[in-house]
């Protein structure tokens, strides 16, 4: 059985991927790559990029997660090389959610960027 804190996970990173209007192949690749590290089956990886805009984002209780999930979904808005502007507002939206000072979000932004 997945995860279900998983699950609503990588559905926010869906959600992420779709927020420009369209997913990428390197978006794809990624989702493909953490959907098999979490035992998400291609069927069921398949089908929620099929319905990537009808998801809604999920906030995450614990606060390490709040945090690797923001982490995370950096990483994957600058996996194509382009972070748009739908990706940055969603970030910046999500990261507002989660209780993320603006500095503690531009932090994270520019450690994930030198690691790039």
């Amino acid at each position: 059985m997945l995860d279900p804190i998983k699950l609503a996970h990588f559905r926010n990173l869906i959600s992420l991927s779709a927020a420009d209007g369209k997913i990428e192949e390197l978006e794809r690749v990624a989702l493909s790559k953490i959907a098999y590290e979490n035992g998400i089956p291609l069927d069921r990886l398949n089908l929620m990029l099929d319905r990537a805009n009808e998801y809604q984002y999920l906030i995450p209780q614990d606060n390490s997660e709040k945090e690797k999930q923001l982490d995370d979904m950096i990483r994957l808005a600058l996996v194509d090389g382009d972070f748009s502007p739908a990706e940055r507002e969603l970030i910046n939206i999500v990261s507002e959610r989660l209780g993320f000072s603006k500095p503690a979000l531009e932090k994270l932004i520019d450690v994930v960027l030198a690691e790039n």
